[in-house]
């Protein structure tokens, strides 16, 4: 197979991966009269909690009091980023959600960087985000865009809570573990809300095929492709998860969209485009500096 093939392929099993999020996202809102949002994240956490453990089979022993606050910490944070996207899937539309989530990462990228060409990307990403509001404030619930937007600040930790974790645990020991303590503080919440309905073995089925879809298959797919394919273009197929999410919404629930929000989903992703490439040039001028070269922004992990 040839370098050009190789990457065609890897980049079909992150777009594969994209579709499988969105396609679980969407489970997940049929789920929700059955389980409420906070059920069905206990479910997700927990099934890909057993899976990774599973799969990672972690060593509990010889490890810092500083690395099991970082795990620790983790696990709050998947917690927090899953229970509050679910919280806000219930009053907007997919496309909506992920967009404004999409923002936190956005927002750290842009933080994180040097130069001019951040504004511009703030910018556009701020137009995204009054495009989405000029496309019907009165459509979206207040209480859904705070949840989205918690979710989007509960992203951008992940980012950084992630990359901690993989300094202080070996291949996906750090992840199944915080999965674990994510799974443990959301079943409280879960079982509240959902009551006897997970005592219904079609709920635990869809349930577990939430995780399957949300969490592991994408994982999966994203660690095979990223042996072939440059982190920056792994983050602008990544980028797209506001179109997928869209396209989702539309053919699985029935969510249209007015051409002011696909104006603005636009938007948001052609902001975060162009700052995962100033990223990247900025990585390139670092490996080979020149009389203009500027610090590179480390790739976020996760």
């Amino acid at each position: 197979m040839t370098a050009r093939g190789g990457q065609g392929s890897a980049a079909s099993l992150v777009l594969v991966g994209l579709a499988c999020q969105e396609v679980g996202a969407s489970f997940a809102v049929m789920l929700f009269p059955h389980t409420g949002p906070l059920g069905i994240v206990m479910l997700r956490l927990l099934f890909s909690a057993v899976l990774l453990l599973i799969i990672a089979r972690p060593r509990l022993r010889g490890h810092t009091g500083s690395a099991w606050r970082a795990v620790v910490g983790f696990g709050l944070v998947l917690a927090s980023m899953n229970g509050l996207f679910y919280l806000a899937l219930e009053r907007l539309p997919l496309g909506v959600t992920v967009t404004i989530e999409v923002l936190g990462p956005l927002t750290l990228s842009i933080l994180t960087a040097t130069g001019a060409a951040r504004w511009v990307w703030a910018g556009l990403a701020l137009g995204g985000v009054v495009a989405l509001g000029a496309g019907g404030w009165d459509r979206l619930d207040p209480l859904g865009v705070l949840f989205a937007l918690g979710a989007a600040v509960s992203w951008a930790l992940y980012i950084l809570a992630s990359a901690r974790v993989g300094r202080e645990f070996p291949r996906l020991d750090g992840l199944a573990l915080a999965m674990a303590v994510g799974a443990v503080i959301a079943l409280p919440f879960g079982i509240a809300q959902a009551g006897s309905a997970l005592l219904r073995l079609d709920i635990l089925a869809l349930g577990a095929a939430v995780a399957l879809l949300s969490s592991t298959i994408p994982y999966a797919l994203e660690l095979i492709a990223l042996r072939r394919l440059a982190a920056s273009a792994f983050a602008i197929l990544m980028s797209l998860g506001p179109a997928t999410a869209s396209l989702a919404g539309f053919l699985l629930l029935g969510q249209h969209l007015s051409w002011l929000e696909l104006v603005g989903i636009a938007l948001v992703i052609t902001a975060s485009i162009g700052a995962v490439l100033a990223a990247a040039r900025r990585s390139a001028g670092a490996r080979h500096p020149g009389p203009d070269a500027e610090e590179p922004l480390s790739e976020p992990v996760g």
